[in-house]
């Protein structure tokens, strides 16, 4: 299994985009759907070109399977959309872009890594938890579609 992992370009973001779909359509039918499956791709490309966020693709042989965004403060990466298509899954492809975003703000003097987490999906929390991230805030937000959502904060201290 050769696997590469690079930052996307502007002419890769339909693949970054279409990763995040074919990833989030087992949460359309949650109690609150994920905003992640009404996402235009061009609020995606907006995000992207203007730098507000950048994009990470995981390829496995070629094949572009796993994606997330990105953004950088001054001593943290925030990291959402961690998306990994179905038919990949259990192939430690999260995991891999996980620690490629670690590396990264190592090298960009970050002191942690931070996201969000629907507090209703166990299995997302574990796979955090077992890179050594740790809950550190929970709380409810609206989102993009106006509903209210339950949420932990989880940090990684670099």
């Amino acid at each position: 299994m050769n696997t590469k992992l690079w930052l996307a370009t502007e002419e890769e973001i339909p693949i970054v985009h279409r990763i995040m779909l074919e990833a989030f359509e087992e949460y359309r039918f949650l109690d609150v759907p994920s905003s992640a499956l009404n996402e235009p791709i061009e609020m995606l490309q907006t995000s992207l070109n203007s730098g507000i966020e950048q994009a990470l693709l995981c390829a496995v042989d070629g094949v572009p399977l796993g994606s997330t965004r990105f953004t950088k403060t001054e001593d943290s990466l925030y990291f959402s959309r961690v998306s990994v298509t179905p038919i990949a899954r259990g192939k430690g492809i999260a995991k891999a872009m996980l620690l490629w975003l670690e590396t990264y703000a190592k090298e960009n003097r970050m002191m942690r890594l931070e996201c969000r987490v629907r507090a209703s999906l166990p299995k997302n929390i574990r796979l955090y938890e077992s890179l050594d991230y740790r809950v550190t805030k929970e709380e409810a937000v609206t989102n993009p579609n106006g509903f209210l959502v339950k949420t932990v904060i989880m940090e990684k201290q670099l």
